[in-house]
């Protein structure tokens, strides 16, 4: 038996059109193109001539996520082909994946196997240079920052006091903590600084949930980046720089067109974490697409509990948009391994692992329907599934009273029939009643926005503040922010704080160790448990097997 190719083998190996045609069959105007090389481009919404947004969104989200891996985007993009080879007008939204998991532990997230979007090599990689953008302009920020303190700081700025970081598009653990200013008076002035990874700036977050570029600019100049010596509030817009800001992102918030191997259009664009951000694609591409395709299937990151509850309180509310189908990825091998079966011993039937996992599918169903939204689950099928467990698996959804098939479109994708039973019942869903609603009111306090979702998504019995958390309660209530939705930043891989707690806890209780307003972006982050805003490298990063050969073509990405 031969080896399977990889995703890098399959996606070299496909018919890659060039993005004029892409572009022509999306509908997409040629004065709204802007060519990116043969492969990539631009669009500019203001040039296009399409109508307001009206087209359905489909969002997919996932179980929790584990070592086995679920294969969302995979199962993103192998939906919207089908979707596409059953005659409806498709279009792809998704985030441009981060250099630091790319070459650390996650590796790519452009989809796998024949269901993937194209060039990946290139989309996995720099891209068009949008993150280059954000990182410049977060970078520009806190230069101009520091440069204000040590030129008189007529903003009376206390160093001590500032809550926005230095950011870089990789995982560098070393960089979490560190001392600026030093070496003498013309250096500046000393203060404790530190890095976090870019798609944890505030500046991602407004690029994501900016509606044009001048929204883009007002939510800039809102942007708190400290505090002054009196312990008042200082922004962008007290500094004057947002127009430059504004400057360096220009061309980045355009979104980015791309295809999928069978051809579908897809916007790639944005991308913050959904386990220390909110997780979701730009709003613009998101809306871009709405205006050129009847269907558009996009995807939050991490399982429901972070990604799709961030879609639907910040992004959903933001953009007055609302999902006519929730699509819940779950694999046999994700569930065995939330049923407590080692990764190794994966590739072993088990049912009763199977059942013992499932809690986990469970809760999620339940907290998508708790949005007034009728979830589908999409059993993205690994060739090591039996066929009694997916049998079983099937019949569970089916007791459940949920809509569940098996997609196989990692191997049967790129256009094949891997997911047309899939795409028939995300159909029918989309064509059904939406009684979509948000998890909260925004005239809650904070505080009890927060007990809501570790209530209502999590399952914990309460939420427990630490004492800088509850003075910072104090100050949120004290400046105004008290309006604003709220962004969990949790662990991925459990309901609880506690990444090794899987299944579905209960009796458990979710701790904030601080809360950080972002003001432009317009949400409170909670920071829980051991969460990072700069990962680190594992042990043995994806770098390790990356390479080129002599022709200059990639080798070793996934």
């Amino acid at each position: 038996m031969s080896a399977l190719p990889s995703d890098l083998e399959i996606a070299r190996a496909a018919r890659i059109r060039p993005i004029e045609e892409i572009a022509a069959a999306a509908g997409i105007n040629p004065d709204a193109l802007e060519q990116y090389g043969r492969y990539k481009g631009k669009i500019d919404p203001t040039r296009l001539d399409a109508p307001p947004p009206a087209g359905k969104v489909v969002l997919v989200s996932a179980m929790s996520p584990t070592p086995a891996g679920e294969g969302k985007s995979t199962t993103t993009v192998g939906l919207a082909d089908s979707l596409a080879r059953a005659g409806h007008k498709v279009m792809i939204a998704l985030r441009e994946p981060s250099l630091g998991p790319v070459l650390g532990m996650k590796g790519g997230a452009t989809g796998g196997g024949y269901s993937q979007v194209l060039p990946m090599d290139e989309i996995n990689l720099h891209f068009t240079g949008d993150f280059h953008a954000i990182t410049s302009a977060n970078n520009a920020l806190m230069a101009l920052v520091d440069n204000h303190i040590y030129q008189g700081n007529t903003l009376n700025i206390d160093p001590r006091r500032m809550t926005f970081k230095r950011v870089l598009d990789m995982n560098d653990r070393a960089l979490r903590e560190i001392v600026i200013g030093l070496g003498g008076p013309s250096q500046g002035v000393p203060r404790q600084d530190g890095f976090d990874i870019t798609v944890a700036s505030e500046i991602m977050a407004v690029f994501c949930l900016a509606t044009d570029i001048t929204d883009l600019r007002e939510r800039l100049g809102r942007i708190t980046f400290g505090y002054t010596y009196d312990r008042t509030p200082v922004t962008v817009a007290d500094l004057g720089v947002q127009g430059a800001l504004t400057l360096l992102l220009k061309e980045a918030i355009k979104p980015n067109l791309v295809q999928t191997i069978a051809g579908t259009p897809a916007l790639v664009h944005g991308g913050p974490f959904a386990n220390i951000a909110h997780g979701c694609n730009s709003l613009i591409a998101t809306q871009t697409a709405r205006r050129l395709a009847d269907i558009v299937v996009t995807e939050a990151g991490f399982g429901a509990d972070l990604g799709a509850e961030k879609f639907m309180d910040i992004k959903a509310r933001i953009g007055g948009l609302a999902p006519s189908a929730v699509v819940v990825v779950a694999t046999v091998r994700a569930l065995k391994m939330q049923g407590g079966v080692a990764k190794a011993r994966l590739t072993h039937p088990d049912l009763a692992a199977l059942e013992a996992g499932v809690v986990n599918l469970q809760r999620h169903i339940h907290n998508v329907e708790k949005f007034g939204v009728t979830p589908v689950v999409a059993i993205n099928r690994f060739s090591s599934d039996s066929a009694e467990e997916l049998d079983w698996l099937l019949a569970w959804c089916a007791a459940e009273g949920v809509p569940a098939a098996v997609a196989d479109v990692w191997g049967r994708g790129g256009g094949g029939d891997g997911g047309d039973e899939l795409a028939a019942l995300v159909a029918g869903a989309v064509a059904g009643p939406n009684s979509f609603r948000h998890l909260y009111s925004l005239g809650l306090s904070v505080e009890d926005k927060i007990r809501t979702i570790v209530q209502e998504i999590y399952g914990a019995d309460g939420v427990d503040f630490s004492v800088p958390a509850l003075k910072r309660l104090a100050d949120i209530e004290r400046n105004g922010w008290s309006s604003l939705p709220v962004c969990m930043a949790k662990t991925q891989y459990s309901f609880t704080d506690d990444a090794s707690r899987l299944g579905a806890p209960k009796g458990f209780t979710i701790h904030v160790r601080d809360l950080l307003p972002k003001t432009g972006a317009g949400f409170i982050v909670a920071l829980t448990g051991a969460v990072m805003t700069m990962p680190g490298l594992p042990a043995v990063p994806a770098a390790l097997r990356m390479d080129v050969d002599a022709d200059g073509n990639p080798v070793g990405l996934t």
